[in-house]
């Protein structure tokens, strides 16, 4: 486990990453991969949509996926550390985040624990990445999308890089997830700068 700051002064090596139930969990897997590289301590929530993506986009059992994390809550657990603004971490990473997750997040009625956990970040005045995955969106999602912003969500859809020219999927999402680390001030080796055009001749 990382090393936790004894004075307060800085956020722990700490995040959560929460998987609802749009596509793309991918992103989530990703994310969770990236971290533990970085040696980052993980807190993960799946919902129970989510794992039936888990087990449709990526032919994983949900429990595959929490291999990868430092440790795991169920999504009806009201009572875990991260339900609690006392449990210190450096953020939250929810991807994909779906429509009815981000109106959960938007009302602060939040049913499960992983609502409730982003609701706790927002609190707490820590960062909540959203990586909103709904198209097209009609004027209710906007104004969700909008409503989160205002109360300190960082709103991320994951729009592929292709300035980054990308050869595989792995390339878009290793991309897309490095972005949204880097929003929570994780650096990983996924995400290459943007250095400028190359000088252009005739």
């Amino acid at each position: 486990m990382p090393e936790q700051p004894s004075h307060g002064h800085a956020e722990p090596r700490r995040i959560i990453v929460g998987i609802s139930g749009a596509s793309g969990a991918a992103y989530g897997l990703r994310a969770l991969e990236l971290l533990g590289q970085a040696g980052v301590e993980t807190h993960l929530v799946i919902s129970r949509a989510a794992a039936l993506a888990i087990k449709q986009e990526l032919g994983l059992r949900p429990a595959d996926v929490a291999a990868q994390a430092s440790v795991v809550h169920a999504i009806h657990d009201v009572g875990a550390s991260i339900s609690s603004g006392s449990f210190r971490t450096g953020g939250m990473l929810i991807a994909p985040c779906s429509v009815r997750t981000l109106s959960e997040i938007v009302s602060g009625v939040t049913s499960t624990l992983l609502t409730r956990a982003a609701d706790v970040v927002l609190k707490e005045r820590r960062r909540l990445v959203l990586m909103v995955r709904e198209t097209p969106l009609h004027l209710g999602h906007l104004r969700s999308l909008v409503a989160a912003s205002e109360m300190g969500a960082i709103i991320m859809p994951p729009v592929p890089a292709f300035y980054a020219q990308p050869k595989t999927i792995d390339d878009l999402i290793n991309n897309t997830v490095g972005r949204a680390l880097e929003l929570l001030d994780i650096d990983t080796p996924a995400l290459q700068p943007w250095l400028g055009m190359p000088d252009a001749t005739d």
